[in-house]
């Protein structure tokens, strides 16, 4: 707990939660789809994040489809009252893993009462409209009419808060407009750095971001100079690709995932990593 205190905390959403959070992706099976091989380890994973100081776990019921929720609810049910859970909806998977668009106001409802169930809650804390247009990244496009569905969705007392996942500038202002937009969650990372100046803009507003593939997602970052600072720093270039997310901005909530306890106190220990100048300087460079 003391590791993650060091990465300091943000408020969201009208909580204040510790930056180091923890991301459930991984715990379905291969490709996200399906029950994983090993369930009780599963279950061991969440538990330790939370007994470890994590207060933030982001997932989404079309995790497995509905395996990664049901996981959590096993591991943690009945939930810690400091416990922050973000899921996502705004997708739907195939019978062949594919992952799908689903904006109908039926599809949309339909999610955030999956997510309800198989979490075993009442109302669901934060919410993220996850945007689909491009399935590789943020597109233009309206986002007006499955937003409008979500807010209804608000006013009716089955979602506290509402987020954006892979959006642009555009939409988010196009959000602001509808509702109240409390955390924006899309790709960024050391080499991946196309939000830098969405990131500044939200932290001078006092909304979240939160990186998805910190670490390079289905393909781990692979640098020399990330490799050559580790190794100057003691660590492993992981942990230092999370140590530069948090010093990227104070608004950077960061939930690495894993199915590993031993790999979750890795990333943990990022927390701890002071990052000199010159290190920073050579991580900036890379993207």
């Amino acid at each position: 707990m003391t590791e993650i205190s060091h990465a300091g905390t943000f408020a969201i959403a009208g909580r204040t939660v510790k930056r180091m959070g923890y991301g459930a992706m991984q715990l379905a099976g291969r490709g996200v789809f399906g029950p994983p091989k090993d369930r009780p380890g599963a279950v061991a994973v969440l538990r330790a994040a939370v007994e470890s100081g994590i207060d933030h776990i982001d997932t989404s019921d079309f995790y497995g489809p509905h395996v990664t929720n049901q996981i959590i609810r096993e591991a943690l049910h009945p939930y810690r009252d400091d416990l922050l859970i973000v899921t996502k909806i705004g997708a739907l998977r195939g019978a062949d893993g594919s992952w799908n668009p689903a904006y109908s106001a039926a599809e949309l409802t339909g999610a955030v009462h999956d997510n309800l169930r198989n979490l075993g809650l009442d109302v669901l804390d934060i919410v993220n409209l996850r945007i689909m247009f491009d399935v590789h990244g943020p597109a233009e496009g309206s986002i007006e009419a499955p937003l409008t569905v979500l807010a209804e969705l608000q006013r009716q007392g089955l979602v506290r808060h509402i987020g954006l996942s892979n959006v642009t500038r555009t939409q988010i202002a196009q959000g602001r407009g509808i509702t109240d937009i409390v955390c924006v969650q899309n790709q960024y990372n050391l080499a991946h750095r196309n939000d830098d100046a969405l990131i500044d803009e939200l932290a001078a507003s006092g909304t979240a971001y939160v990186p998805f593939f910190p670490l390079g997602g289905f393909t781990p970052l692979q640098s020399t100079t990330l490799s050559d600072v580790a190794a100057r720093l003691g660590a492993t270039p992981m942990q230092v690709a999370l140590a530069w997310l948090l010093r990227r901005a104070p608004n950077i909530l960061l939930i690495p995932g894993t199915k590993s306890v031993a790999h979750l106190r890795d990333n943990l220990a990022a927390a701890s990593i002071d990052l000199p100048p010159e290190a920073v300087a050579a991580l900036d460079r890379i993207g």
